[in-house]
């Protein structure tokens, strides 16, 4: 009993403190719900409500695409309304990081036998990259799921596969157009109870007409011993 309580003195009210702290945090911190395989050649992910196509571009056609020809098999997959759905798309960055397994415990085999982040209820053979909807023909973007990072290209001649996604309650896809970009999650708003209001550019002169503000900048030990100069030799030209 005495050995127990020494033990016991010898953790400080602060390390008491970081390990309760620690242990609130991961109480609170909510835990994601398996993928659900829909027995159609989708996959569901209850966490986000989306529904993803079990096999990318890559496994559905044995081909590689451009981000000028994704297109093409977006728009295969819609005609087909695969699994009773014609509002498939390419994810954006967001939707895309979700596939990335961050526990550290699910790994999903690629066409060239390596393994990387993805759950195996994905089909394995696969391709780890997407185009994701923050392409366009101005930059191109291709998502890599072995990192989750994604990458702009300075050339066109780019290749990737594709991982669909569809989301009950989204509009049906126009085939031969791009779908509509989706929005990303909205970043909680944090209430501080007082409002804060940016100052203007430009002040108003008594006259009322606009004149710039001056900018403040902080004077070196140099600039002020000019400046005292200055003003010493202004003081003693006045008093002649």
């Amino acid at each position: 009993m005495a050995e127990a309580e020494s033990e016991e003195a010898t953790v400080s009210p602060t390390e008491k403190a970081a390990a309760a702290k620690a242990g609130a945090a991961k109480k609170a911190a909510p835990e994601s719900k398996p993928l659900v395989d829909n027995s159609d050649g989708t996959i569901t992910d209850p966490n986000t409500d989306l529904i993803w196509k079990k096999k990318d571009a890559w496994l559905d056609t044995e081909k590689f695409y451009t981000w000028q020809a994704h297109r093409e098999y977006v728009d295969k997959v819609n005609k087909e309304k695969f699994a009773g759905y014609d509002n498939w798309r390419i994810p954006t960055k967001a939707e895309a990081g979700t596939l990335v397994d961050k526990t550290g415990t699910k790994q999903c085999e690629d066409k060239n036998g390596t393994m990387f982040p993805l759950d195996p209820i994905f089909d394995a053979g696969c391709v780890p990259n997407t185009w994701i909807s923050e392409c366009s023909d101005e930059q191109i973007i291709r998502y890599d799921l072995k990192n989750g990072v994604d990458t702009v290209y300075p050339g066109k001649d780019i290749w990737a596969s594709m991982r669909l996604v569809s989301k009950p309650g989204e509009t049906a896809a126009t085939i031969g157009e791009a779908p509509a970009k989706q929005p990303e999650p909205a970043a909680e708003k944090v209430e501080t109870g007082k409002a804060t209001k940016p100052a203007p550019a430009v002040a108003k002169s008594a006259s009322g007409k606009s004149v710039p503000r001056p900018v403040k900048r902080k004077l070196s030990d140099e600039d002020k011993a000019v400046l005292k100069a200055r003003a010493k030799a202004w003081a003693a030209e006045k008093k002649k």
